[in-house]
């Protein structure tokens, strides 16, 4: 037997609210996901990004209790360059979503924002920076 990595769950309070901010990112759910307690996006390269609401993780798990405080996890999204970082943060910020590090040359060498999802995770945004 040989587990591979195939795919990313989280946990979201509003489904509608959260398949809109990924779609926005460029996340293929299907039509009526936002309306399903399970949705599943299937990113390039095979992986998966799967949506849970807490309704659903309590069914199967009912002592489950949603964790507190941010930073509970994270996705980092590569752009194609120092530009689109910018310009998807503030697509992201414009439709009411809340910037939580706006763009800024790092140190190491790229581009980095971090926009938070619905639920308080962050999304890092990030793109080699022009040399």
């Amino acid at each position: 037997m040989s587990p591979r990595f195939d795919a990313v769950g989280l946990v979201v309070s509003d489904m509608a609210a959260s398949v809109s901010f990924y779609r926005l990112l460029g996340f293929d759910f299907p039509e009526g996901a936002a309306n399903e307690p399970h949705a599943e996006a299937e990113l390039p390269g095979g992986l998966r990004l799967l949506l849970d609401t807490e309704d659903t993780v309590r069914s199967f798990h009912p002592r489950w209790r949603a964790p507190s405080g941010s930073g509970r996890a994270s996705l980092a999204l590569r752009c194609d360059g120092p530009a689109e970082v910018d310009a998807v943060y503030a697509e992201l910020v414009g439709a009411g979503h809340r910037g939580e590090l706006e763009p800024w040359d790092a140190f190491w060498g790229q581009r980095y924002a971090v926009v938070l999802d619905p639920d308080g995770n962050g999304v890092d945004l990030f793109a080699p920076s022009a040399q």
